[in-house]
């Protein structure tokens, strides 16, 4: 490629044009949640309507087919629609099954032709998070009955409660096969281990909820974020924060690790965090120095997701001001971006890293296809 093509490449407009965006209806309610299935191009969202959906957008898929997932309960011996927010979902690791959390109290397993397989019920009230581990035997889950649970995922039996936290847990990441960290409106984080009945260890530091968690790659260093405003870097090897990330103005929604650095597919790029915020802005941190690389400030709302590609050279994020932006993560220059018709809810790239999913408050999900 010659320069002068080059240049004229980057030079047209970020804007991604329709002719690349899928518009996905069907759902009645905002959508809160949307994933991609870890091996196929099937796209898993969960709505305020009652349903998750799962939409095969493989390029030999007729238009869009989708799948509903009603999620009901029993009553006087019927089945009816639970009515409850479907807010947290999860593939596992092989992209065989979809598992789902609900405000109706119940986690679900689904096969990916959209049978129930398992209705996991134990948490009183809402599921506000759920995860299958890598070797997908295990469930964790966190409700706002102040417990976690880890769910045997063949039998659907809660293996074993956990219930350390004195307010709602928001949310659960693994560490291990058998080991994980849970966050909380308590202000606390715990990491527990299956047949362990205390938490191994206990981080306090923060000074209002915690809203999400999440480890690094090879499950050393744990980050934190929460509505104090920062972000919190930990270690199983000390009780304080390792790092203590202040540069956010607002609540700090969620976080994610790039899947980059050792352990990782892409082992010669430097490990980066992003934290998203109502403040309106992302940022970009370099964990080993404690300091942040970038801010990303295109957006005018609160920013509810982020997400890396898989290779770790593009971060999608999206914000209630309707947009999804793309952005390169060694520059920090907007690359792509593209204006839905609802706030943002969530972002995720597919496996191949050339579609980002969104999902939205007005029902709408899109697949924005990246492809030349």
């Amino acid at each position: 490629m010659t320069d002068i093509e080059t240049f004229y490449e980057v030079d047209q407009s970020i804007e991604i044009p329709p002719s690349k965006a899928t518009v996905l209806k069907g759902h009645g309610s905002e959508v809160f949640i949307c994933a991609w299935n870890p091996t196929t191009d099937l796209l898993a969202s969960g709505s305020g309507d009652s349903t998750a959906r799962i939409w095969n957008m493989s390029d030999n898929a007729s238009s869009n087919q989708q799948l509903v997932l009603r999620h009901c309960i029993q009553k006087d011996g019927n089945e009816v629609p639970s009515n409850k927010d479907v807010t947290s979902l999860d593939w596992n690791c092989d992209g065989t099954l979809l598992a789902t959390g609900s405000y109706d109290g119940y986690a679900r397993i689904w096969t990916t032709d959209g049978r129930l397989a398992s209705t996991l019920g134990q948490h009183k009230g809402p599921i506000f998070a759920l995860k299958w581990n890598k070797k997908g035997n295990y469930i964790l889950s966190a409700g706002v009955d102040k417990t976690t649970i880890i769910w045997d995922a063949s039998s659907g039996h809660c293996t074993q409660q956990f219930a350390f936290h004195s307010a709602p847990a928001l949310d659960v990441d693994w560490q291990s096969n058998t080991s994980f960290a849970s966050c909380s409106t308590d202000q606390c984080i715990h990491v527990c281990k299956l047949a362990v009945d205390k938490p191994i260890k206990s981080f306090r530091g923060h000074s209002n909820e915690v809203n999400a968690i999440k480890w690094d790659p090879l499950g050393n260093l744990l980050a934190s974020c929460s509505d104090d405003m920062t972000l919190k870097i930990w270690s199983m090897k000390q009780d304080t924060c390792v790092h203590d990330l202040q540069a956010h103005s607002k609540e700090i929604y969620t976080i994610k690790w790039s899947p980059t650095g050792p352990g990782t597919n892409n082992p010669n790029m430097n490990l980066i965090l992003a934290s998203a915020s109502f403040d309106s802005t992302v940022r970009l941190w370099d964990v080993e120095r404690g300091q942040y690389i970038h801010t990303l400030t295109k957006h005018t709302e609160p920013v509810y997701s982020v997400a890396f590609s898989p290779d770790g050279k593009y971060l999608a994020s999206g914000s209630f001001d309707k947009c999804v932006h793309i952005w390169s993560t060694q520059t920090g220059q907007l690359v792509h971006s593209y204006k839905g018709t609802g706030g943002i809810f969530e972002v995720c790239w597919n496996s191949k890293g050339d579609k980002v999913g969104a999902s939205a408050s007005d029902g709408s999900v899109f697949v924005l296809d990246l492809r030349k």
